[in-house]
């Protein structure tokens, strides 16, 4: 790299060892938190070993959610720890996936940059990695447009995988072209505890840190996962197989909560020493902002009160399917003083074919769906999803009544509404794929990122929850839409479209009359809730199953008095 370092920017490489998925995202998240409630900026950047493009055409189940970003970027989930643990705005650039890169130097060569040399991993692809990371490091994810003081790096995978390969090389490169002072290593491993004896583990750990140090990198941080707190002799013997000393050894057992991940980190002194470690100027004195995180997080271990929340979708069995979904309903709760319980349901379990092959499943399920406080259909009432969609064919099938006058046959019976995805011959096509989808090309086709709604009504509850505000600036991932010309004959019917797209042409948020709260969106505004700013459609949700959204808007919807 042959760009002019700056050598106030400081890099942290957070590297996971033994299993995958061990939490490296919310270690990488609770060490920008604290570091950022320190005075600093903090920027982050995620690394995916994987040669997709990016993670817009995985399944739910490969990686969970594929979470979108302002500019349309399709990325990893740990990119939405970021954001709400860091309260920042990332792009497509601070995810990097091996994709990217060979893309990317690919590129390059076909435009002859390369001035004819060979092209080989070292060192085009690690120095291609390099420049990237040094490029995305220096660009403001704050609202003040500051430059950031501090880059974390989450390199996914597990060390030792070939797909990693490069990366690890890149930045044992990296850490001397930086300096020391400007560069260091957390490596996330894993400390199993069999319950055949209940003793804590190290030879896992010790065969981790020896594989990364034999690839050139050296840990200065070993945070261990582990079910109970770590034992003094097992933390002694870590230090003394791994080359560290004890106090760089930080335990972080099972906790009641995330946001409890923060404070184990500062408990440890994790900030004292990447402030010696890498000359950090922080000042040492109490932080407004960690003292009110606590708070948070006090206040979530206390909560007496439930509100049960059913999950109707098609990938509910992984959890991290709807990773922000989940984390937008604990923001809500935590708003309104209660503690979420998430009742999971597999949508074909309520179809009727269920019925027939396994009646057990289909009442249990729908014995769930009642006992819910609230229920909730992810996706979109016209989105990516298939559940979404099934929102608006689902209620337009049960209006049994002609939508249209005699004389028109063309919507006489809604009863066999359909999507233009499932049946692209429908005559009654309540769901149709949007013009700019290229059934041919999945990647990126979709409407994608940060889209402005404008609210048509000023009675609209949802307008009423974000503020009375005239139009609100959300998220899109999909690539289906409700077919527009039906507008009219569904509000016919009390199902009003209360918020439109800047042209007007496409339905973006529809609410039904004479009903509590039965709202839809086209948008996805799970990926900008935050612990200290709830997403206002969820939150309406939370607050009508608690029973308190007529209250709540009759105060004139008055901001809530949140712990942060």
């Amino acid at each position: 790299v042959n760009a002019i370092l700056d050598a106030t920017m400081k890099y942290i490489l957070v590297t996971g060892g033994v299993i995958s998925g061990i939490g490296k995202g919310i270690i990488a998240s609770s060490v920008g938190t604290i570091l950022k409630s320190c005075g600093l900026h903090v920027t982050a950047i995620k690394i995916d070993p994987y040669i997709n493009i990016d993670a817009g055409t995985f399944s739910p189940y490969e990686h969970g959610e594929v979470f979108v970003l302002d500019d349309g970027g399709e990325v990893d989930l740990d990119l939405g720890n970021y954001e709400r643990f860091l309260d920042i705005r990332l792009i497509r650039d601070n995810n990097i996936t091996t994709g990217k890169i060979y893309q990317s130097v690919i590129n390059k060569e076909r435009k002859g940059d390369y001035l004819g040399k060979t092209v080989q991993v070292v060192p085009h692809i690690t120095d291609a990695i390099q420049e990237w990371v040094m490029k995305q490091a220096t660009i403001s994810v704050d609202e003040d447009g500051v430059e950031p003081q501090v880059c974390v790096i989450e390199l996914g995978g597990t060390v030792g995988d070939i797909e990693s390969m490069p990366f690890i090389e890149a930045f044992r490169q990296f850490q001397f072209k930086v300096k020391r002072e400007n560069f260091c290593n957390i490596h996330v491993s894993l400390i199993p505890q069999p319950n055949t004896t209940g003793e804590q583990k190290t030879k896992p750990t010790q065969n981790s840190v020896r594989e990364l140090r034999g690839l050139g990198l050296s840990p200065d941080l070993i945070v261990c996962r582990c079910t109970t707190p770590l034992e003094t002799s097992v933390k002694e013997k870590i230090s003394m197989f791994c080359h560290v000393e004890p106090t760089q050894v930080i335990c972080v057992h099972d906790v009641s909560s995330i946001y409890r991940v923060p404070l184990l980190l500062e408990d440890q002194g994790v900030v004292s020493y990447l402030c010696e470690r890498l000359n950090l100027p922080i000042e040492m004195r109490p932080r407004k902002m960690f003292t009110k995180w606590k708070e948070m997080a006090d206040r979530s271990d206390r909560l007496l009160e439930h509100v049960s929340i059913a999950l109707v979708g098609k990938y509910t069995k992984l959890a991290d399917s709807y990773t922000s979904v989940i984390k937008a309903l604990e923001h809500s709760a935590l708003a309104i003083n209660h503690k979420l319980e998430v009742k999971y349901i597999d949508s074909a379990d309520l179809e009727t074919t269920t019925l027939q092959d396994d009646p057990v499943k289909y009442h249990e399920a729908w014995q769930k769906l009642c006992s819910a406080h609230g229920v909730l259909v992810p996706g979109g009432f016209g989105g990516r999803g298939t559940e979404g969609k099934m929102q608006a064919i689902s209620w337009a099938r049960k209006q049994n009544k002609p939508f249209l006058g005699k004389g028109d046959v063309r919507l006489c019976c809604m009863l066999y509404a359909n999507s233009t995805e499932f049946n692209p011959e429908s005559k009654h096509p309540v769901v149709i794929d949007m013009p700019e989808h290229n059934p041919g090309q999945m990647g990126g086709t979709m409407r994608l990122g940060k889209r402005r709604t404008i609210f048509s009504s000023s009675t609209s509850v949802l307008r009423k929850l974000y503020g009375d505000v005239e139009y609100v600036d959300e998220r899109h991932r999909h690539r289906f839409e409700v077919n527009p010309e039906l507008k009219h004959h569904f509000e016919q019917k009390g199902l009003q479209f209360v918020g439109q797209d800047v042209e007007g042409e496409r339905m973006e948020v529809i609410e039904l009359e004479d009903h509590c709260y039965f709202v839809g969106v086209q948008y996805h505004p799970e990926f900008t809730s935050r612990p200290i700013k709830p997403s206002p459609p969820y939150f309406g949700l939370l607050l009508a199953s608690a029973g308190k959204l007529q209250s709540y808007l009759a105060k004139g919807c008055l901001t809530v008095k949140l712990s942060l």
